[in-house]
């Protein structure tokens, strides 16, 4: 018989590091998507902070800390990043688990934006991209949700399926501007 063993979707790809940038993968732990059912966004917003210590994000940011976040994840949708669901969440969203689906990439150092910014069209300037800033768009022409986590710290997250083409992309672009310091 087989004898399978898990693996991460960046599992051999990383960690890399090009100068003082370095790509790691995170391993947050259960992803749940949350669904609110219509007219449930407040109940479900104080149902979060009673089990997992946050509200329901606004349009475009994240609440939460390094163990237990809530990303904004696109229209009338939250990804629960971390802790496994409270049963209760069910009476105010429809619940689907997430966890064996996504890459977690995390960029980190100077120049993480400029690396970045070379792959997506969106305007990753401190000013307007802040820390706790969130969005989806393309990254490298492939669907991603990009999140600010600090002033040079990026969390990219892609379909598990584009983890290595991720990876492949963001160590050229890495490479790219670390030649231009």
């Amino acid at each position: 018989m087989v004898d399978l063993k898990p693996k991460t979707p960046c599992a051999g790809l990383v960690p890399l590091r090009v100068g003082p940038l370095s790509l790691l993968e995170d391993a947050p732990g259960h992803m749940t998507a949350i669904a609110p059912y219509l007219g449930q966004d407040a109940a479900l917003s104080e149902a979060l902070k009673a089990a997992h210590g946050m509200a329901a994000p606004g349009v475009g940011r994240m609440s939460g800390t390094r163990g237990a976040r809530a990303l904004w994840f696109g229209q009338r949708m939250i990804l629960l990043i971390g802790p496994a669901p409270d049963a209760g969440l069910v009476k105010f969203a429809a619940l689907s688990d997430q966890s064996d689906g996504w890459a977690v990439l995390r960029l980190e150092g100077q120049g993480a934006g400029d690396v970045l910014a070379r792959m997506t069209p969106l305007d990753l300037r401190p000013t307007q991209f802040k820390r706790g800033h969130t969005a989806r768009s393309d990254c490298a022409h492939m669907p991603a949700s990009i999140t600010r986590l600090g002033e040079d710290a990026f969390q990219i997250m892609v379909f598990r399926s584009m983890a290595a083409t991720l990876v492949h992309e963001l160590k050229i672009a890495m490479g790219r501007v670390v030649a231009l310091q």
